[in-house]
């Protein structure tokens, strides 16, 4: 699953990396332990081209009598997602790509306790996560614009922490991903793998991760002592 990542570069450099315009306030800082339900900046196609807009994790479908469903929709399995009816019509007409340098893991120990990872490919790199979104009205009558993280099996490497991961796109998929003419089941599935193990690379990090209160520096420097 993926239930915290991050994302510490500018607003500048998320429209260089994706070729994208961002919508006017978006807010412009660093994120090191970002949580379900918090507001992020999102990639979605539109008639304009790509466009960044702020979206809230956790998807609340169109639906929905509550948004508090969005808190248990954080994620989505790539094997069932042309079954699941909350899934199934976003996959054809609202997919996007979420953008992150990074995310976390937690392993449990021979103590028992967790040991929280941040997981990251290359040198820390850009990169974004597979997912969907979708719009939801409130009661009174206010927009919420939403989305979901889709995973896969975990990689050989990453299995050693926890047998799932967020399918991350190659960024020669992103342009196919976004793409509103790209129907097929069954090239969409084709892009939903495991990303390779030797771009992946993972290292022990503060428990401070462990409450999404803090959100600082500290999240993601490495920690001594622990065996990956």
């Amino acid at each position: 699953m993926c239930g915290r990542f991050t994302l510490t570069v500018p607003l500048d450099d998320l429209r260089r990396r994706f070729s994208a315009s961002a919508e006017a306030f978006l807010e412009d800082r660093p994120r090191f332990n970002i949580a379900p339900t918090q507001p992020i900046p999102v990639i979605r196609q539109e008639d304009e081209g790509r466009m960044i807009r702020e979206m809230r994790w956790g998807l609340i479908p169109r639906w929905a009598k509550e948004a508090s469903i969005g808190q248990r929709m954080i994620n989505a399995r790539s094997e069932t997602l042309t079954e699941k009816p909350s899934f199934r019509p976003l996959l054809y007409r609202h997919r996007c790509l979420i953008p992150a340098d990074g995310y976390y893991e937690w392993a449990k120990t021979e103590t028992g306790k967790k040991q929280p990872y941040r997981i990251v490919i290359g040198d820390g790199e850009l990169f974004a996560f597979a997912g969907l979104w979708d719009r939801w009205f409130s009661p009174d009558g206010k927009a919420v614009d939403s989305f979901t993280v889709i995973t896969t099996q975990a990689n050989e490497k990453l299995s050693r922490i926890h047998h799932r991961m967020p399918v991350i796109l190659p960024r020669s998929a992103e342009a196919i991903w976004l793409d509103p003419e790209v129907k097929s089941p069954k090239l969409l599935q084709e892009l939903l793998v495991p990303y390779p193990d030797d771009l992946t690379r993972y290292y022990p990090v503060s428990t401070l991760v462990n409450s999404p209160r803090n959100d600082s520096r500290a999240c993601i420097r490495p920690v001594e002592g622990v065996d990956p």
